[in-house]
């Protein structure tokens, strides 16, 4: 498990990308629409900061994965993450340098269409 007892964690583009292929873990990107289009990690769910919603409509919640979330550069993923943790109850850890690193260190990048992807 990538959660740790004490609350909110982060971890490495690296482990993130392991944890979602290996089926341990969901990863849910908190940009924008246009962000998210341009360019996310393959498989990452759409779930923007701007609308988080509560455990309820958190995809995937309850099924046994971690909740792993990414941004571009992982300011807004850590502010999903506590929220998450304080108004709903709900662990997650975040990547740190969000798409910025995950680019940096080689891992895919896919657009709306599938075909390679940007980070804006």
């Amino acid at each position: 498990m990538l959660l740790s007892p004490s609350g909110p964690g982060r971890i490495t583009p690296a482990q993130a990308h392991r944890a979602v292929q290996d089926g341990s873990a969901l990863l849910a990107d908190v940009r924008e629409e246009d962000e998210f289009r341009a360019g996310h990690a393959p498989g990452a769910v759409f779930l923007p900061l701007s609308r988080l919603p509560g455990d309820a409509g958190l995809p995937g919640h309850g099924d046994g994965r971690d909740l792993v979330l990414i941004c571009r550069s992982g300011n807004r993923s850590q502010q999903a993450a506590h929220l998450l943790a304080v108004e709903h109850g709900v662990e997650a850890v975040d990547v740190m340098g969000g798409m910025r690193d995950w680019v940096a260190e080689g891992l895919p990048v896919r657009d709306a269409h599938g075909a390679a992807g940007i980070v804006i």
